[in-house]
């Protein structure tokens, strides 16, 4: 042992799709599971007890709320009519409990809006100084930001990894064991330039030294996908 306490983990389901069968491989072990209304069903759909359940309850059915509670789910019901989605709201949650390192667990759907909403929300400034990444589908999503330490990635040498400066440019970035390497460079929002680089290596990172970007691994969690 080396004598640093492990930092507190998180995870978030969002209300969403059922997720892909390789998530959850991936989710870490022992953390506080919060789900956002209908992410009690995503939750369950795969094996994970909800610690604490968020949002409107709109969505999420009574029946399975009560079981929910039951078992010992703690719940904050919230007006329908409000000023943040379910989901900030259990972010916010996650980190009210403690949480340092938040991993959101979201299987898409056939909203568009509420897709980019929440990876929009990733990268908000609200959530500076917390580690977080996220599960959209079969896509793995690391958020870094500047002056933090390096995002590590890992998977097959070849598979994909694209970089998206969110809210502003994304200065300074440094990505070691890419196979198109940037060295203190810049992207600009809306730039193309970050998109489909891949693993040169079978770990890899970025680092930046101003602004925020999302670093997408498109097929991480997909079958045969980056392990």
């Amino acid at each position: 042992m080396n004598g640093i306490a492990p930092v507190p983990v998180a995870i978030v389901f969002a209300g969403s799709q059922p997720v892909a069968p390789g998530v959850r491989e991936w989710l870490p072990p022992g953390a506080d599971v919060v789900a956002a209304d209908s992410g009690l069903h995503v939750a369950g759909s795969i094996g994970v007890q909800v610690n604490h359940l968020v949002g409107d309850l709109d969505s999420a059915d009574p029946a399975e709320i009560d079981t929910a509670v039951a078992a010992g789910t703690s719940v904050d019901r919230y007006p329908v009519e409000k000023d943040a989605t379910d989901l900030e709201l259990a972010l916010e949650a996650a980190i009210d409990r403690g949480a340092q390192h938040v991993v959101l667990v979201d299987g898409g759907g056939d909203r568009l809006d509420h897709l980019l909403g929440n990876l929009l929300l990733l990268a908000s400034p609200l959530f500076e100084g917390i580690q977080l990444e996220a599960y959209c589908g079969t896509a793995r999503i690391l958020v870094a930001r500047g002056e933090d330490p390096p995002v590590m990635l890992g998977g097959m040498v070849g598979s994909l990894v694209t970089l998206l400066p969110v809210g502003g440019p994304a200065r300074g970035i440094v990505t070691k064991r890419l196979r198109y390497r940037l060295s203190n460079e810049d992207l600009m929002p809306g730039s193309t330039r970050g998109v489909s680089n891949e693993l040169a290596a079978h770990t890899a990172s970025v680092e930046l030294a101003e602004g925020t970007l999302l670093v997408i691994q498109p097929f991480a969690a997909a079958p045969g996908g980056a392990q």
